[in-house]
């Protein structure tokens, strides 16, 4: 007699199980927005090309992309100069503003009569309209100075840095401090390893949200004059004429600028913070 004998499969492992409910969960995060996005795109590019006689300040997406490759290298509309200036601009006052408002935020968090003292004045900072600030800025530094719109880009990042980093130095829990100054830490050390540490993640969030704001900030500097090749000129140019479909590129330009910032912070954030909470998740 002879007895049938069963091929046994072997069960997949725990980490190819893992990996495979990951990648399900990113898709099911993931697949939703990317759909949106696609929808969105077909509708916007129905609705331009149907109503394309009686509405001229919505070009298709299309149209869009054809116009960024006719003129990303053009003499009249150099989008591709354009996007490289404008983004140095925003980086240069993204640093300067962030670099001020750290600054501010350790002296606040170390000194009490400083605090009541600057964060009054930042909160005056933060209030004041840009638009005001741009003619000043251009007399003061020289309107075809990249640093007059820099400095417009570091007054938007300044106060939303300046906060968020006070907030995160001076909320520590007690038990943490008193731990460390039960073993007669100096105020620096406490500051280094307890104080900066917890701020980090409030750091991160501001810093996400300056890269938008100084991007902003410098477009905005830039309709008030100065250099021609930079985006802000260009979309005050090109809708001066007519030309929207040039208006839309640069506009969808300054967009791209600003999400490849943003991302790279995350980037940075998740590789210098992979310890907090907020970097533990499913997805």
């Amino acid at each position: 007699m002879s007895a049938a004998v069963g091929t046994v499969r072997p069960s997949p492992s725990p980490g190819a199980t893992t990996l495979r409910s990951r990648w399900a969960r990113r898709l099911r995060f993931y697949v939703p927005a990317v759909v949106v996005f696609v929808a969105t795109l077909v509708v916007w590019e129905i609705l331009a090309t149907v109503m394309a006689a009686r509405v001229t300040v919505l070009p298709a997406p299309s149209v869009i992309v054809q116009t960024l490759q006719e003129n990303w290298s053009s003499a009249r509309y150099p989008l591709g100069a354009a996007v490289q200036a404008t983004l140095f601009e925003a980086l240069g006052g993204l640093v300067i503003g962030t670099v001020g408002g750290v600054i501010v935020a350790l002296i606040s968090s170390r000194f009490l009569t400083a605090r009541d003292v600057l964060l009054p004045v930042a909160v005056a900072a933060g209030a004041i309209p840009i638009i005001a600030m741009a003619p000043l800025f251009n007399a003061w530094f020289g309107l075809l100075n990249p640093l007059s719109k820099m400095m417009m880009s570091a007054l938007l990042v300044f106060f939303p840095v300046m906060a968020s980093v006070t907030l995160g130095l001076v909320s520590v829990d007690k038990a943490a401090l008193e731990l460390s100054r039960s073993y007669a830490s100096t105020e620096w050390d406490v500051l280094r390893k307890v104080r900066i540490p917890n701020a980090l993640p409030n750091f991160f969030t501001a810093l996400k949200l300056a890269t938008t704001l100084s991007l902003i900030g410098a477009i905005v500097a830039e309709y008030f004059g100065g250099q021609r090749n930079v985006i802000g000129r260009i979309i005050v140019e090109s809708a001066s004429t007519l030309a929207f479909d040039v208006t839309w590129a640069a506009i969808i330009l300054g967009a791209i600028a600003g999400m490849i910032m943003y991302m790279v912070v995350s980037l940075i954030e998740r590789l210098v913070i992979p310890w907090h909470a907020s970097m533990r998740t499913d997805i």
